[in-house]
C-alpha cells in the first residue's frame, strides 16, 4: 500500500513538472516563432529558444515517465489499453517532442546562416525556415491526437477501474475530446493553434491534469479500487 501512495504522488509530481515545463517552453520560443521577422528573432535570442527546448525535452521525460510508473497498476485493469496508454503517452508522445527540439535546432541554424547571408542566400534561408515553421505546426497537430488519443485510453480505465473519482475521470475524458477537436479545426483550417478558441478549448484538459495531479499527492489512488483489481488480477 506505502509504494502505490508514493507511486501517485510521484505521479502527481511528474504531471506538475510536465505541465510546468510545458507551459515555460511556450512562454519562451512563441514570441520568437510568431513573430514576422522570426530569422532574426530566433537568431537574436538563440539562448532563449535553446532554453525552450530545454523545457519541452523536460516535458517529454516527465511525461513519458507517468505511463511507466502506472502500467503496473492499469494492467490489471486492461492489459492492452494500459500497454497503448505506454505506447501512445510514452513512446510516440516522446518522438514527437523531440521531432520539435530538432526542427527548433535546424531553425536556429538556418536563422545565424540568415544574419550574414546575401540576398539571394536569404531568399533560399526565409523559404527554408518556412519549410521549418510548417513542420512545426504540423508536428504540434500530430501530438494533439497523439496525446489525445493516449489520454482517452487512460481515462477509460481509471473511470472503469475507480481509482480516482469517476468525475475527475469524466472530466478529462471531456476534455480530451475537446482537444480532439481543435485537431480536426485545425486540420481543416478552420482555425490555428494560436486562435482564442483553441486556447479555450485547450483550458478544459489543463485544470483537469493539475487538479487530477494534486488528488493524487495528497489522496493517492483509491486503496479499495486497487484491492479490487488486485483480486481480478488472481481470479484471471
Amino acid at each position: 500500500m506505502i509504494s502505490n501512495k508514493k507511486n501517485a504522488i510521484i505521479v502527481g509530481v511528474l504531471y506538475i513538472i510536465g505541465t510546468v515545463a510545458g507551459v515555460l517552453s511556450v512562454v519562451f520560443t512563441q514570441p520568437i516563432l510568431n513573430a514576422s521577422n522570426y530569422l532574426v528573432k530566433v537568431s537574436a535570442n538563440q539562448n532563449q529558444v535553446v532554453v525552450g527546448a530545454l523545457f519541452v525535452l523536460t516535458m517529454g521525460f516527465a511525461l513519458a515517465m507517468v505511463p511507466v510508473m502506472l502500467f503496473p497498476i492499469l494492467k490489471k485493469q486492461n492489459e492492452s489499453l494500459a500497454l497503448g496508454y505506454v505506447v501512445f503517452r510514452g513512446a510516440l508522445e516522446t518522438f514527437t517532442y523531440i521531432a520539435l527540439v530538432i526542427i527548433w535546432m535546424f531553425l536556429l541554424a538556418a536563422s545565424q546562416e540568415y544574419s550574414s547571408a546575401g540576398a539571394s542566400q536569404g531568399l533560399y534561408l526565409q523559404s527554408l525556415g518556412n519549410v521549418l515553421l510548417k513542420g512545426n505546426d504540423s508536428v504540434n497537430t500530430i501530438l494533439i491526437f497523439v496525446f489525445g488519443l493516449g489520454a482517452l485510453m487512460l481515462y477509460l480505465m481509471l473511470y472503469r477501474s475507480k481509482l480516482i473519482p469517476r468525475w475527475i475521470s469524466v472530466w478529462g475524458f471531456i476534455s480530451i475530446l475537446l482537444h480532439l477537436t481543435t485537431g480536426f479545426l485545425i486540420i481543416f483550417r478552420l482555425t490555428d493553434s494560436n486562435a482564442t478558441i483553441t486556447t479555450v478549448m485547450n483550458i478544459p484538459i489543463f485544470l483537469q491534469e493539475m487538479v487530477m495531479a494534486v488528488w493524487l499527492i495528497i489522496k493517492g489512488f483509491n486503496s479499495s479500487a486497487l484491492s479490487s483489481l488486485s483480486a481480478k488480477l488472481v481470479m484471471n
